[in-house]
């Protein structure tokens, strides 16, 4: 069992800005270039989901795949991570970020830290994520990649007031 948790940051846990290039059309921003990733990771997949206001997605974590989300609008979204990795020396620590159409984010999570994300609304919330795994595999054959704390009503991972 890993708790209690101290606020601070996570060994391996980027966050960075996605700075928005605005014109007349709308805004772009660069997502995903390998050149700013220092290596760590390598997308094998892009999907995108839609969390509906006040819900939450999470807290789970994966034992290889990183996750690399971009939170980006529309919608807002409070970002809670937990370092619970055995051998990690921010162990025990936990992260809160806030992104979304405000403040567009980008997020890499590393395999072994717990996860989850709220949709704060009023709005539903539109997530993007660049997995370095397949979800369950090639040709969709293999477990899937997931320890979901969420389905624990004893869990250490809660996500606090936003």
């Amino acid at each position: 069992m890993t708790g209690p948790f101290l606020d601070g940051p996570i060994e391996g846990v980027v966050v960075r800005p996605l700075r928005p290039h605005q014109d007349s059309r709308g805004w772009l921003a660069e997502v995903f270039r390998q050149d700013e990733m220092d290596g760590l990771t390598d997308p094998a997949m892009a999907y995108v989901s839609v969390t509906l206001p006040g819900v939450t997605r999470g807290p789970h974590e994966h034992r290889e795949q990183a996750d690399l989300f971009a939170f980006a609008g529309p919608g807002e979204f409070q970002i809670v991570l937990w370092d619970a990795r055995p051998n990690s020396p921010t162990r025990n620590r936990r992260m809160v970020e806030y992104g979304g159409r405000h403040r567009p984010t980008l997020v890499y999570v590393p395999a072994g830290v717990v996860h989850a994300y709220r949709s704060l609304g009023p709005e539903e919330g539109w997530v993007w994520n660049f997995p370095d795994r397949l979800y369950r595999g090639r040709d969709r054959c293999e477990t899937v990649d997931e320890i979901r704390h969420e389905d624990q009503s004893d869990s250490p991972f809660q996500m606090p007031e936003a």
